[in-house]
């Protein structure tokens, strides 16, 4: 069998990544387009990513988000994003590696972009410049309209659990 030495599987997934930078660049400048939201399910000790105590013992391997309704401060940057998100009333900031995700689904398109754990795990991302700050009472929420009959996606088999921030939001 011949060698990959383009190591085209290698280029294929730093595209995909790239996608997924680019939407969330655009929600972060614009807001999410209609009836857009977006899971994102990422390893919780992959390297660079930042989760604060509760939600790591909360979530020991792997957490997956939504970005909805209720997130606020989403910040893109080529290796990474950061977002402010509630957990039970708290906010929290978020910080992911793009190397960490290992899946992003967007069901009102409906797409569905998953990474091997594996080029997660083997990967090393860059060091954050400067700790996660506490956040302040969230000043600018980006809204979006909810789909009528929104399907939820299938739960991930294990390790995982879609925590629906709606839920939390008061009426």
């Amino acid at each position: 069998m011949a060698t990959d030495h383009i190591r085209y599987d290698v280029l294929a997934r730093d595209a995909l990544r790239g996608v997924l930078r680019r939407v969330l660049s655009d929600a972060a400048e614009h807001g999410l387009p209609g009836e857009h939201h977006f899971y994102i399910t990422f390893l919780s000790h992959g390297d660079g990513v930042k989760l604060s105590p509760r939600l790591l013992a909360q979530y020991p391997e792997e957490m997956t988000i939504i970005l909805q309704h209720q997130f606020w401060d989403l910040v893109v940057t080529e290796d990474r994003f950061e977002v402010g998100l509630s957990f039970g009333g708290i906010p929290e900031r978020l910080t992911v590696p793009f190397a960490a995700v290992t899946r992003f689904l967007d069901p009102s398109a409906p797409f569905d972009l998953r990474f091997d754990v594996s080029d997660a795990l083997s990967e090393e991302a860059p060091p954050a410049t400067a700790p996660a700050a506490p956040l302040p009472a969230p000043a600018a929420r980006v809204e979006a309209e909810t789909a009528e009959t929104e399907q939820e996606p299938a739960k991930p088999s294990e390790g995982a659990e879609v925590v629906r921030l709606d839920r939390f939001r008061k009426k």
